[in-house]
């Protein structure tokens, strides 16, 4: 039977019997299964890691704005987020259940962010037809509602540049200076969003408003503080190799590899291996952080919220740097310089290599998790579990950054610079968005 038609068929066999409507309670572990399914679409479709980022941030921003027009301990982002206006109020009299609609518009607006369009409207239909079933008034106000945010929040979002930067030219190699990135093995993808610095941010002024200091002048002479870098990146993996299973290093670079699209080569089969990106990696621990805190419905959105915005504003941040040093990554150096059949322990990713975009993100998310469950909120990280790594446990959120910061030089793909750099350029980064983010609701840090 059609899944619409028999959850009708139930409303009104409950009507006929004169069954009295029930209040629909909506907990935190329904956000968190929307937000999750989200994130397995998304590696199902392989999205970029900046793509990813503005994926997650919007549906959390309509869901927040919903909460905000009736739980006075949580201000709208109304002004506080580049060109964010309004969103519409409910009808009059309308008996809207606001988590409902905030979940709601949660899902809707995620469902016109991917490809995989079924994924998330399955989801979604088995949803409505219990909350239809025990309250079709309350049910169908509240999903009114929730459409219409979404589709407020959506017109908003289309103002972002990111159509505009679909129709941009491809990025161009350049082959004649031996610093500027070149495509790396095994694949030799092209550079990926090139102009990603294009898209509208959320807090941040610009995208170079934390520009970076450059990475060390380029020179492969010994000596040189260039050539120390890349040296040091083919030592610590000849040593994390060679001991090989004992290798902690080996562990906490598989741990947080998080690149979504790993190509697999198998004689003249060439196949993908799909993983969750690094925003989603913290996405994962925003969802731990709310279950250990026995944060409520609202301060999980709220949570959500905040640390997608610090996400996402750190790849726009991280990749106007990336495409401005434009610097070549390890592998291509060590295997023209040092040793031709070396290889890192991770695959390096499709973009140029400075500043660590990992070491970014996860200084960004860290201050934006600490300013809401406080300094030392120790946690046992099982985000990667799913792909058959153990879980790992960290005494703050501090600490799991630092350590995904320099698991980047321990896969071998990014030099010291680029990842002491870019975990304090995050780091400013996020201060700066929870500075001028007034959500309230972060009693943790007041």
């Amino acid at each position: 039977m059609n899944m619409r038609i028999g959850s009708v068929l139930i409303v009104l066999l409950g009507l006929a019997c004169g069954a009295p409507a029930e209040p629909i309670v909506i907990t935190p572990e329904e956000y968190h299964a929307s937000v999750d399914r989200v994130t397995d679409v998304m590696v199902h479709d392989i999205f970029s890691p900046p793509v990813a980022s503005r994926i997650y941030a919007y549906p959390n921003i309509a869901a927040y704005e919903i909460l905000a027009q009736y739980n006075p301990a949580y201000q709208s982002l109304e002004g506080q987020v580049s060109e964010l206006g309004a969103i519409p109020e409910p009808q009059s009299g309308a008996p809207v259940n606001y988590r409902l609609a905030a979940l709601i518009a949660h899902m809707d607006l995620s469902r016109q962010l991917i490809f995989s369009e079924e994924m998330i409207t399955s989801f979604r239909d088995s949803l409505y037809g219990v909350w239809e079933a025990k309250n079709p008034k309350e049910f169908e106000a509240s999903r009114t509602y929730g459409l219409e945010v979404a589709g407020a929040i959506a017109a908003w979002m289309d103002k972002d540049n990111y159509k505009q930067t679909r129709t941009m030219s491809k990025f161009t190699v350049d082959t004649e200076d031996p610093s500027r990135w070149q495509p790396t093995p095994p694949a030799y993808m092209e550079g990926i969003e090139p102009h990603w610095n294009k898209i509208r941010p959320f807090v941040i002024d610009s995208a170079a408003q934390f520009k970076p200091v450059p990475p060390p002048p380029f020179s492969m002479e010994e000596g040189s503080d260039f050539y120390k870098e890349v040296k040091e990146v083919y030592d610590v993996s000849m040593d994390i190799t060679q001991r090989g299973d004992t290798s902690d290093e080996i562990a906490i670079a598989q741990f947080w590899d998080c690149n979504p699209y790993v190509s697999v080569t198998r004689g003249h089969l060439m196949f993908a291996t799909k993983k969750i990106s690094p925003g989603a990696h913290w996405i994962g621990i925003t969802k731990i952080a709310c279950r250990k805190s026995g944060a409520d419905f609202d301060k999980t959105v709220q949570a959500y919220t905040k640390t997608s915005i610090a996400i996402a504003d750190g790849f726009i941040s991280c990749w106007d740097e990336k495409y401005r040093s434009n610097l070549i990554r390890p592998e291509t150096l060590i295997n023209q310089y040092i040793d031709e059949n070396w290889k890192p322990v991770l695959q390096t990713p499709p973009f140029p290599e400075y500043t660590s975009g990992h070491s970014v993100v996860s200084g960004a998310a860290s201050v934006a998790l600490t300013s809401i469950f406080g300094e030392d909120f120790a946690f046992d990280d099982d985000t990667e579990l799913r792909f058959g790594l153990p879980v790992r446990s960290y005494t703050s959120f501090r600490q799991a950054a630092n350590e995904a910061a320099i698991s980047r030089m321990y896969g071998g793909i990014h030099y010291r610079s680029a990842v002491e750099v870019g975990i304090k350029q995050g780091r400013n980064l996020g201060e700066f968005v929870v500075e001028h983010l007034n959500m309230e609701g972060d009693t943790a840090m007041q």
